[in-house]
């Protein structure tokens, strides 16, 4: 599913990012943890593409088989939308658009039909107990169905890959609780594979591995019993 090795990543004087190792499997569902500063985040783009190593002739990144260090800017996008999912601490859903139209955006973008992406759009609404809310745009959501929106959105293209970054962090315990189950039902249903960074200890230790990073390095990968 995800091979790294010797992930490094520079800012000026400053590495974030020391040498990072990494293997993850189909379905699995992985925590990182780490305090501020660590290179969680840092690591999170670099795994989903959205930054790049600093050392790419020297280190390795492989998603679902494919070296993404080798595809044209163009390719590199089309890829990212196709097999890759993304969701935030803040929602980053559009205003203006209900929340069927912000579900939508990524397979619009894909170029689906649209009837083809609106039936798999509600359907996912739908999975989230979201079925009376296609119409309502963001303001008239609550912040935990503005969350699961944002889901919706991340797997309407059928990603093989989900990357969270903090996806409770702006939610009340009982919205946090709910999504955290609910990216385990996801991944039971439709067989995703989930990289959660948290500062949620009861979420990371719900995940089939917590990795714990220390200064630009995973120092511990520890499966959750």
């Amino acid at each position: 599913m995800i091979k790294a090795s010797n992930i490094q990543k520079f800012y000026g004087d400053l590495q974030v990012l020391k040498g990072v190792d990494l293997h993850i499997k189909k379905k699995e569902v992985i925590s990182i943890v780490g305090a501020s500063g660590a290179g969680k985040t840092t690591l999170l783009q670099i795994l989903g593409t959205l930054d790049v190593q600093s050392n790419a002739k020297e280190s390795e990144l492989l998603i679902n088989d494919t070296d993404v260090t080798q595809l044209s800017e163009k390719n590199l996008a089309k890829f990212r939308n196709e097999h890759i999912g993304f969701i935030f601490q803040f929602h980053q859903l559009l205003p203006e658009f209900t929340a069927l139209e912000n579900v939508c955006i990524p397979a619009f973008i894909k170029n689906t039909p649209k009837a083809q992406a609106e039936k798999k759009a509600k359907g996912l609404l739908d999975f989230l107990g979201l079925s009376k809310r296609y119409h309502h745009k963001p303001n008239e959501l609550s912040g935990g169905e503005q969350q699961r929106v944002a889901v919706a959105r991340a797997l309407v293209n059928d990603p093989s890959i989900v990357f969270a970054d903090e996806p409770s962090g702006n939610l009340d315990s009982e919205s946090a609780d709910n999504l955290h189950k609910l990216f385990f039902d996801l991944r039971d249903e439709f067989d995703q594979t989930f990289v959660i960074v948290t500062h949620n200890q009861q979420l990371a230790d719900m995940a089939d591995r917590k990795l714990t990073m220390v200064d630009g390095l995973i120092v511990n990968k520890e499966v959750v019993v």
